[in-house]
């Protein structure tokens, strides 16, 4: 008998003649973490659809449980004890945590008709296995991001999962929510679950993987214990090639105070919140998720309205604004924390996706002067090294870290004097990272100011030349570049009493 729960033997797949996986082996044993890493592209997600039958290898073998498996559909794959929780959660907010754990398999008596007390008396053993505390008959619409992230994992346990894959299970995660997620995890261990963590979260990998498996361009680099490992090496055997620093840094000084808002509210969580902005420097804005982050964001641009106090340039002769139109043509840009669904139009090519915002300085008469677009998407590419067959390429088909890169060039091109950028690096590669650190500092010494929301700390703290804290709606707190650590921003985060601050 194997001593591997799952082996995936020289797996090979290609798209279209483009090699997507060659002759890639991974070996995991029951009850352990295997942290499986790799840029945008590197093959991670087609070698785990491979695993959930959703695509079918060109080449190798899958051993499961000591069985060789083959052409197995996504259904018998569910059936035989694998489940894959992926990073856009599949559930039914109309529905109950109850009825989304066992949707499809919800418990019936002899006639066929539901058995709502079993269901829900299942459900809540399966939550209280977790540790979680979670009212069974609440509608999915009315749990935090977090939760659901909570009942998605319930329902892999009530699919029996012996070896269950989280797919950036911790991109809408932070704080004691993380905390409760690795609980969880360690938990699943120790009764024997196999976990296969795929994150671009290095600190999180080291954290809780026993083995992790580099993935390059469709190629296997390299499988080592944790213990062998360091952050440097592991940046190193992803990207190809040493990054010396991982937050670059610049020397100006804090420039001229650019924009002011002043005790604004909106009718959302948003209440009595102000700052201050300066030219060429980097305010991070951290938190739990749900304290008004993004929703400070929305205000800022004026996509949510104020219900009181002022946002407003003091740059551009105290201009003030109402709405995102206002707001762009006032000199300040918004990337959001969503960026296809809020930030590109994906089904539309990068060319079109870079112009929209400036159409009206590339025509003349109604008439689109093509030249001038093609030099500005060709500027836009070699400035932002953004990664794409032609600039008719659809957005949806560029990598995570490219597609930022493309809502980033549209916005730079409307000359902002303000920058917002919320979650700039969700989802994006290790490399990625970096090269959009490195811009950002580029445009610090342009003298663009930028707010940056991150729910990384480590970004926060390494990036921002000031920090504000938020809690329930307000900002609770700032720290200074060099006073701000981890535990002290977490703090604050999740103190009880938010009327208090820290500066």
């Amino acid at each position: 008998m194997s001593d591997y729960i799952l082996e995936m033997r020289n797996i090979s797949k290609s798209f279209a003649g483009v090699q997507a996986l060659k002759d890639v082996t991974i070996r995991c044993k029951p009850g352990q973490v295997y942290g499986l890493v790799g840029e945008n592209g590197a093959g991670k997600s087609t070698l785990m659809k491979i695993l959930a039958g959703a695509y079918k290898a060109d080449a190798g073998e899958i051993i499961y449980k000591g069985e060789q498996r083959e052409g197995a559909t996504a259904g018998e794959v569910i059936d035989s004890g694998i489940s894959i929780i992926y990073q856009e959660l599949a559930l039914v907010s109309q529905m109950s945590v109850a009825e989304n754990i066992f949707l499809g398999r919800e418990p019936r008596y002899a006639l066929g008709v539901l058995n709502l007390r079993e269901l829900h008396s299942r459900s809540a053993a399966l939550l209280t296995r977790l540790g979680i505390r979670l009212d069974t008959r609440l509608p999915v619409s009315e749990l935090t991001v977090a939760q659901r992230q909570l009942v998605e994992i319930a329902k892999a346990l009530s699919q029996n999962a012996d070896l269950i894959v989280m797919d950036e299970p911790s991109a809408i995660l932070a704080g004691s929510e993380l905390d409760q997620l690795f609980s969880i995890i360690e938990s699943l261990v120790e009764q024997g679950v196999t976990i296969i963590y795929i994150s671009h979260r290095l600190d999180e990998v080291f954290r809780i993987a026993d083995e992790v498996t580099v993935l390059k361009d469709g190629e296997l680099v390299e499988t080592r214990p944790i213990d062998q490992l360091d952050r440097p090496t592991l940046v190193e055997l992803m990207v190809g090639r040493p990054l010396d620093e991982i937050f670059p840094q610049t020397d100006h000084e804090q420039g001229e105070l650019v924009m002011v808002a002043e005790h604004i509210s909106s009718d959302t969580i948003l209440e009595d919140a102000s700052l201050e902005l300066y030219a060429g420097e980097i305010l991070g804005i951290a938190g739990m998720v749900g304290s008004g982050r993004t929703e400070l964001a929305r205000a800022l641009f004026g996509a949510d309205p104020l219900t009181s106090g002022e946002v407003r340039l003091v740059t551009n002769k105290g201009a003030s604004w109402s709405n995102p139109a206002k707001a762009i043509e006032s000199g300040l840009a918004l990337v959001p924390e969503d960026r296809k669904s809020h930030g590109l139009f994906t089904s539309l090519s990068a060319r079109i996706n870079v112009t929209l915002p400036i159409l009206s300085r590339i025509t003349r008469m109604g008439v689109l002067q093509s030249q001038a677009e093609d030099e500005i998407v060709e500027a836009a590419k070699e400035r932002l090294s953004i990664v794409m067959a032609s600039a008719d390429q659809e957005a949806q088909y560029l990598s995570g870290g490219n597609q930022q890169k493309l809502v980033l060039a549209k916005w730079l091109e409307t000359n902002p004097t303000v920058v917002i950028l919320d979650e700039p690096t969700r989802g994006v590669d290790v490399g990625a990272k970096f090269e959009i650190y490195k811009l950002m500092r580029q445009l610090n010494d342009r003298g663009i100011a930028i707010v940056m929301i991150s729910s990384e700390l480590p970004e926060v703290i390494g990036m921002s030349d000031r920090i504000l804290v938020m809690n329930a709606g307000r900002i609770v707190g700032e720290f200074a570049h060099g006073e701000a650590s981890e535990a002290g921003i977490i703090e604050l985060a999740t103190m009880a009493d938010s009327g208090a601050n820290h500066s």
